[in-house]
């Protein structure tokens, strides 16, 4: 039994102590245009920014879209996007004064210089959807949660209830914005509360050991909320879950589904905002 026993560790050392290496060769994909860009229903500048994919293993930045023509459309009105800085940006603005309307459809148009996967010619379009208006927010925190404690930042605001809503959330520090990539960002939809008044809600989680994101009495905090369509909703959604692929080899369990035509790549939203801030007691 010792000699069986002795035999069968000898051969599972042996097992877990070889290492093999294995290289792995992809295949270069085509290429396609991917687009990124954001209209709310605030003044200010907002920009689309165009590049096309490179290679996962690529090690150089993105190659930028130049000189393309862009504009947006709501059925009534064109407005012009301009490179912000001609021929070398890649990124394209509207003017300052511009702001989305609640309930209109805006299709974002892209004529390309040159083909990108035999197509000069892109649109997708997003409608920009209401939110309901923020009455007050607060700081929490939870010393018994986690390793150090955990902030959130709950919300009170009365719930419309005439359909299923999708919103985003942001969260600002001292006017910085804190949730500034698209995996930090918060979507929910309204399932539970719908109709509802909405007492304290959790809607931010801060992580109190992450010392450069923890918030200290004193801050300012911002809420933003804003009304999102349940495609932007689905797309935030599928990039997060693509993020997170157990076992470590496997893939997304889908590919992300943007809104561009023609086989583009990304996604272009609009949306409403409601606002509220608050001092960190």
């Amino acid at each position: 039994m010792i000699n069986k026993l002795l035999s069968f560790l000898a051969v599972f050392l042996i097992a877990v102590s070889c290492t093999e290496e294995i290289e792995i060769t992809l295949d270069s994909t085509y290429t396609r245009l991917v687009v990124d860009g954001t209209i709310e229903s605030d003044t200010g500048i907002y920009r689309v920014t165009l590049t096309k994919s490179a290679d996962y293993f690529s090690n150089t930045a993105v190659p930028k879209v130049v000189n393309a023509n862009v504009f947006l459309s709501d059925g009534d009105d064109i407005f012009v996007l301009q490179e912000s800085e001609s021929g070398t940006s890649g990124i394209y603005e509207t003017n300052a004064g511009f702001a989305g309307q609640v309930g209109k459809n805006y299709t974002l148009h892209v004529e390309l210089p040159e083909p990108i996967a035999g197509k000069n010619v892109f649109e997708a379009s997003s409608m920009l959807k209401p939110v309901t208006r923020l009455d007050s927010i607060a700081a929490v925190f939870h010393s018994d949660w986690g390793r150090e404690g955990i902030w959130t930042i709950k919300l009170w605001a009365q719930e419309p209830g005439d359909e299923i809503n999708y919103y985003l959330f942001n969260f600002y520090r001292n006017g910085v914005l804190m949730t500034d990539t698209i995996t930090k960002k918060v979507v929910s939809d309204d399932k539970f509360y719908n109709g509802s008044y909405m007492t304290g809600v959790d809607v931010i989680y801060i992580n109190n050991a992450h010392k450069w994101e923890t918030i200290y009495p004193g801050d300012i905090v911002t809420l933003q909320m804003s009304g999102i369509t349940k495609e932007y909703f689905n797309f935030i959604d599928q990039v997060k879950q693509a993020g997170f692929s157990i076992p470590f080899f496997s893939g997304p369990p889908a590919n992300v589904q943007g809104n561009i035509n023609n086989g583009g790549i990304g996604f272009f939203t609009a949306y409403s905002n409601s606002f509220k801030s608050a001092v960190v007691k």
